[in-house]
């Protein structure tokens, strides 16, 4: 749909420079062709794939001038030396900030249970990054309570510099949660992830992957049942998220949100985000 003027000047705070996150699979050497020059990537980290093909896609858009952000899960590190070794490898290709999720393993290969035992083994192993991220859950997580979620961000929280948040489609979810977390104390910048642009039944298989069914609710509430239904089973019906940004552009530079960047999830379906994107800042 085609922003007004105004609209696209009022996305500028948010859109300009935000965080794209590719999953490193064989279409991720097409898909940072489209990125802009210099962006940030986040680098997934696949089950399937292990930690060594993210280092690997990271050293492919290192090499080619982007700012990478690999993800560290701590279930796909076998222990300390294990980290010692990919903060090595890391730290020599130029990466400063990583992410540091639990990771998707059922079980994990090695010492770490959690992604606070990955930042306690930063501690051991003697690696300053410059950046250390953590996720944040506007939604909740379907196996753990808000308790055990809140307990959790307070014991990583020393070690992060940032929250990076699961998706959500959403934003007052997200407002409220980071006004939540603020009432806790937690003063970390937030980074609040959002979807990029795609075909309606991809998002809603991904979102019931990744426990967001909310996020479809809020979909089904806004969009009418019968709209949502109609953008669901279109061949065209594309998802794009200007809701969303609109509803936390009024908030972007207000101090008590800290509201960083933007960590969009592209699916490895950069063009589509991308057109996106330039669309709402007018270029």
């Amino acid at each position: 749909m085609a922003q007004t003027t105004s609209t696209s000047r009022d996305s500028t705070t948010l859109l300009a420079d935000p965080r794209y996150e590719l999953m490193p699979f064989d279409t991720f050497g097409d898909q940072i062709e489209h990125l802009p020059d210099g962006a940030t990537v986040t680098i997934t980290a696949s089950p399937q794939l292990g930690i060594e093909r993210t280092i690997e896609a990271a050293e492919e858009a290192a090499e080619q001038g982007f700012e990478v952000v690999p993800h560290v899960s701590a279930r796909y590190v076998r222990g300390d030396d294990h980290l010692a070794e990919i903060a090595e490898q890391l730290t020599e290709i130029g990466v400063d900030d990583i992410f540091v999720p639990g990771g998707d393993r059922e079980e994990p290969i090695g010492d770490y249970e959690s992604a606070y035992d990955l930042l306690q083994g930063l501690e051991r192993i003697d690696y300053d990054f410059e950046e250390i991220g953590i996720t944040g859950y506007p939604e909740g997580h379907d196996f753990l309570s808000d308790e055990t979620l809140a307990e959790s961000m307070d014991n990583k929280a020393p070690y992060a510099t940032y929250i990076a948040t699961q998706l959500c489609f959403d934003p007052n979810a997200v407002l409220e949660w980071i006004e939540e977390i603020r009432a806790r104390g937690v003063d970390l910048p937030v980074v609040v992830g959002i979807p990029g642009v795609m075909k309606y039944s991809r998002l809603l298989s991904i979102s019931r992957k990744v426990g967001v069914g909310d996020s479809i609710r809020f979909l089904q509430k806004t969009n009418g049942i019968l709209g949502f239904l109609r953008q669901f089973i279109g061949s065209r019906g594309n998802y794009t998220p200007d809701a969303l940004i609109d509803g936390l552009q009024p908030h972007a530079d207000d101090p008590e949100y800290n509201i960083q960047s933007l960590h969009i999830y592209t699916f490895n379906q950069v063009p589509d985000t991308e057109s996106w994107r330039k669309s709402r800042l007018g270029e």
